[in-house]
């Protein structure tokens, strides 16, 4: 009989730690301020289960693949939770402790949770942790008092701090090299997925040059044409490319969890007159968003001002979605700061120090006369003065019709 005796959770330091995105001291930082949070609302332990907050607060991004992982924050420890498959690089990848639970026995992961937390008031993400395991949480931490901290938590991640503005500064560099992989590639009778791939490609090749101990994943490029272009996040097809059609180029490096984007239209061949109306129309939408980003202004004021100008132009119905958002710790399947959109439901007041899209969409049904996906984004960092934009790759019919 086999007398080994299993744990149920333990530490596993396997080797030195790695090199973060960002140094210790940033990290503790943000601990500071959410332990301030805590203070607030009384809390004596916060329990985040988002890749998102677990990233921001920690520097780990995990991956789940069907287990649970925390992160357990008291006023006097900061503990990641992860499942024993990954080893010791959660511990590796993390800027403070690591706790590995088991699978040997279930709920482990809660025994683990149990044995970091405090007694009294627990905070939690209502907006990630699943009605599961909330009850799991009550039945092993005695039913405690719980207070939702997702908004709180939201709201300290849209306030960036100079070593966030910096990384997400490179990053909008390499969207704009990832941007130009794929216009390069644009043929006629190339598939959307082999421009795409060039764009990843190149993505991936530089974040790799410029940030040598990063992790290299998550990367992506969306690449759409003709009808494909009415959605902006539809999925890439193998549709070759013909002469006149409309184009989308969205491309998104990831580097340590951290999100940027570049999006275009394009036309492959001479646009006709509508479609180059409709793309004039959007950019110039595009520049009086822009010119409306400054600190001090309400994200639904600038909304408001986007709509009166396509309402002028009978232009609104076609509207898609909001017309900006927050940068950060984000990504397309987790993590967004719903705070700072520019929608009309949003009253957040923009400050130094957020990081915004300007992204008008219209979208022109079949049928209908330049017929298509209309999309440019910049990304712009708010300052005491103004907004700088940090996008360099041009935009609109000057730029980026290719030639056939």
């Amino acid at each position: 009989m086999n007398s080994f005796k299993r744990p149920e959770y333990f530490t596993f330091d396997n080797g030195p730690r790695a090199s973060l995105a960002f140094s210790v001291s940033e990290y503790q930082q943000r601990l500071n301020g959410l332990r301030a949070i805590m203070a607030e609302h009384d809390v004596a332990t916060v329990v985040l289960t988002s890749m998102h907050n677990i990233a921001y607060y920690s520097g780990f991004l995990y991956c789940a693949f069907g287990r649970p992982y925390g992160m357990v924050v008291t006023q006097d420890n900061a503990t990641t939770v992860s499942a024993n498959i990954d080893g010791g690089q959660p511990a590796r990848r993390g800027a403070f402790e690591n706790v590995v639970y088991t699978d040997w026995k279930r709920d482990n992961y809660w025994r683990a949770v149990k044995s970091l937390s405090s007694p009294g008031k627990v905070g939690i993400e209502g907006d990630h942790l699943s009605l599961q395991q909330s009850t799991k949480l009550a039945e092993f931490l005695g039913t405690p008092e719980t207070v939702d901290l997702a908004a709180a938590t939201m709201f300290q991640r849209m306030a960036k701090s100079a070593a966030e503005i910096t990384l997400i500064k490179e990053c909008a560099r390499i969207c704009d090299h990832g941007g130009e992989a794929v216009r390069d590639a644009i043929k006629l009778g190339t598939r959307e997925i082999d421009v795409a791939m060039a764009g990843r490609d190149a993505m991936e090749l530089e974040i790799a040059r410029s940030f040598p101990d990063s992790e290299i994943r998550d990367s992506w490029v969306w690449f759409q044409s003709g009808l494909n272009t009415d959605g902006a996040h539809n999925p890439v097809t193998t549709r070759a490319l013909e002469s006149g059609d409309i184009l989308s180029l969205n491309t998104f490096p990831m580097i340590s969890g951290y999100y940027t984007a570049l999006e275009r239209t394009l036309f492959l061949g001479e646009p006709d007159k509508a479609s180059l109306d409709i793309w004039q129309a959007n950019v110039d939408a595009h520049e009086l968003g822009i010119s409306l980003i400054q600190p001090g202004a309400k994200c639904s004021d600038i909304c408001a001002g986007i709509n009166d100008f396509f309402e002028a132009r009978d232009l609104l119905q076609y509207r898609s979605f909001g017309y900006g958002h927050s940068f950060g710790v984000l990504s397309h399947y987790y993590g967004r700061e719903a705070g700072l959109e520019l929608r009309e439901d949003i009253d957040t007041v923009l400050e130094p120090g957020m990081v915004v899209s300007m992204e008008p969409m219209l979208t022109i049904p079949e049928g209908t006369a330049g017929a298509g996906g209309y999309r440019e984004h910049d990304i712009l960092v708010i300052t005491e003065d103004g907004a700088e934009n940090i996008t360099g790759f041009g935009y609109g019919p000057e730029h980026n019709i290719v030639a056939t």
